[in-house]
């Protein structure tokens, strides 16, 4: 199972229904992302703000791979991940808000979305650090019997991380059914893989580990959907871990924060032509299973989907000062 080529898509589709549902994910995330940018610089979010465009593919294809009695764990780039689990808008519109409404109860902001309902935990600021919490909820499932997948998300530059090696060597040796995604974007914030990493092909860290690998089209939903669920598979029969690369790219700056000085506008540029939205959308039409009036459709439904996010975020309810040190320290005596 491990192999270093990228995994293509199978070009033929047959359910309207599912191409449909992955479409519309995905511009769910790249219209809620454009709303955040919005108000960000309307001072209506504040904190740090990371935006997921460019890279919706990879979520979408991932969720459409778990159950959901699954686990997932996810970085501080994290909306995209959140909406394509099930998350809804308005709880996490509201959560950026700091309101008491969001799925945080507006205490943890843009990167620190959490939701019990859909096994959504995290959200992490620390590169990494969603890691160990991931074999941690891995191995509750292993020793309760559960036959779950914990899927835990990272970036590119999280495998240079002490805990990145200290996680895959205890899910290895444990055996346990976590499902690794890393999204390869190819920059560790303004720092690109070459000038980091003396091994920039992760097989061979990984299969030191022995844990199976395969790299895939990150920009490609359904290249991403069926190699994630053949991985998720081969962890829910027991068989250990699995790690998928997914090779994608953010066509926005790092953060809100971020001059992009480190690339040229160019090769956003050029990345931007394997934009996964359009190009899913144009194998649909080709095939006659969408078309311009089911886009159309699509858009009406996400633009107010994102509209009333917005709308139940500015009517949300400011956490009461006094309630400030509640969840800070215990009440017990």
């Amino acid at each position: 199972m491990t192999k270093k080529s990228i995994q293509k898509t199978a070009t033929l589709l047959t359910d309207r229904d599912h191409a449909r549902h992955l479409l519309r994910k995905m511009i769910l995330i790249r219209r809620f992302e454009a709303k955040a940018a919005e108000l960000y610089s309307a001072t209506k979010i504040r904190g740090f703000l990371h935006l997921y465009d460019g890279e919706e593919a990879v979520a979408v294809g991932v969720m459409a791979a778990l159950a959901p009695e699954d686990a997932v764990v996810a970085t501080y780039r994290e909306h995209g991940q959140a909406l394509a689990r099930g998350v809804s808008a308005r709880s996490i519109m509201a959560e950026m808000y700091g309101k008491l409404e969001g799925c945080s109860r507006g205490r943890g902001g843009s990167m620190h979305l959490f939701d019990a309902a859909t096994r959504f935990y995290g959200g992490n600021a620390i590169v990494g650090g969603g890691l160990p919490p991931a074999l941690g909820l891995a191995l509750a499932d292993q020793m309760q019997g559960r036959m779950r997948v914990t899927c835990a998300f990272f970036g590119d530059g999280a495998t240079v991380e002490g805990v990145f090696h200290e996680t895959l060597n205890l899910a290895a040796l444990w055996k346990l059914p976590v499902l690794f995604i890393l999204e390869n974007n190819l920059y560790a914030m303004g720092t690109a893989i070459c000038y980091a990493q003396a091994v920039p092909e992760f097989a061979q860290r990984v299969a030191s580990y022995g844990i199976p690998l395969e790299a895939v089209d990150g920009m490609d939903v359904l290249a991403v959907e069926g190699a994630a669920k053949k991985a998720a598979a081969f962890v829910r029969e027991g068989n250990g871990p699995s790690f998928l690369e997914c090779r994608t790219y953010r066509f926005r700056a790092h953060s809100m924060f971020d001059a992009e000085l480190y690339r040229k506008k160019a090769e956003v540029e050029e990345w931007k032509k394997r934009d996964p939205i359009p190009a899913f959308f144009g194998l649909c039409r080709e095939q006659g299973i969408l078309n311009d009036t089911d886009l159309a459709e699509l858009e009406r439904e996400v633009t107010a989907e994102v509209e009333d996010a917005v709308a139940f975020a500015e009517a949300g309810t400011w956490e009461p000062v006094e309630e400030l040190a509640r969840f800070v320290y215990s009440e017990r005596r």
